[in-house]
């Protein structure tokens, strides 16, 4: 569901534009040198003043802390998977609804009072939203951005649509979709609420994975650790599950990096990710022009 932004070319010549810049959308912006020991340049030029905030995903979400003594918040993989990329944030307030036909006059987008900001508009049909994203991203050579949906932030009557867009050559925007799930129920967005997530993945890396199925006996030092685990679980659940404070209680091997038995896992496990925010660049008499584009360039 990823198409090129307002005001960027698809046609032969754009295409031959990219061919001559892959690996370079502007010239002077050489990722692979900008990238040094332990870290990697993420980049996102802002094609205007409007262009929507960005952060590093938050590790808490509304309804798991509404749980009963907000015992989802507890679940240490969902928590990495929240904090797992970057979210766009929506900037205005507004209302929608689908009527439930394929064509784009079927969607509704009814924005607020308030200060002006990106709204998105009904442009593929079949009951989607769609956010032309005014930010054009570069990422290191051979990695691309998955743009998906927020993780684990789930809302009623809108589905994200994902998409893997090579952002270490292409010169094209992207949008991000969201589709109903069913028509004539009204959705709302909130200034602030996330839209989008960006998660930098390595290309072809999914591709030298062998996947294989063997039977649990063929690993024994597994098995056995597994055997623990499924003993200790079974004794856990039919135990006493409170606090006398009716908090509910919790094993937390896995999240404390050890097995059921008390030996510890990996040192590199992790219980909370720190990505780094984005830095604002932005200088007046700081600017690259190739062809027709012409964006502010980063710092170093």
């Amino acid at each position: 569901m990823l198409r090129t932004a307002p005001g960027t070319s698809s046609d032969t010549g754009g295409a031959e534009h990219c061919e001559g810049i892959r690996g370079n959308l502007i010239r002077g912006v050489d990722m692979s040198s900008e990238s040094g020991g332990d870290t990697y340049r993420l980049i996102g030029f802002r094609l205007h003043e409007g262009a929507p905030p960005m952060s590093p995903a938050p590790i808490t979400r509304d309804w798991m802390t509404a749980t009963r003594g907000g015992w989802a918040n507890r679940c240490l993989p969902m928590l990495i998977a929240n904090q797992s990329g970057w979210v766009v944030h929506n900037t205005r307030a507004f209302g929608a609804v689908w009527l439930g036909d394929e064509t784009p006059a079927s969607v509704s987008v009814r924005p607020e009072p308030g200060p002006e900001g990106l709204l998105p508009i009904s442009h593929f049909g079949y009951g989607i939203l769609t956010w032309h994203i005014p930010i054009v991203f570069r990422t290191p050579p051979g990695w691309n951005l998955l743009v998906r949906g927020p993780a684990n932030h789930p809302k009623d009557a809108l589905y994200p649509l994902e998409g893997l867009v090579e952002t270490d050559w292409s010169s094209a925007g992207f949008t991000m979709n969201w589709k109903f799930t069913r028509p004539l129920t009204p959705v709302r967005f909130e200034p602030g609420e996330p839209i989008c997530m960006i998660v930098p993945q390595r290309r072809a890396e999914l591709e030298q994975f062998v996947p294989e199925l063997r039977p649990i006996e063929s690993a024994e030092g597994l098995r056995l650790k597994h055997e623990h685990w499924r003993g200790s679980r079974a004794d856990f659940m039919q135990g006493d599950r409170e606090t006398a404070s009716g908090r509910p209680t919790w094993q937390g091997d896995y999240a404390r990096g050890r097995h059921s038995d008390g030996e510890a896992a990996n040192q590199d496990h992790r219980m909370r990710l720190h990505l780094r925010p984005f830095a604002d660049r932005a200088r007046p008499d700081q600017r690259l022009s190739h062809g027709p584009f012409a964006f502010e360039a980063p710092d170093g």
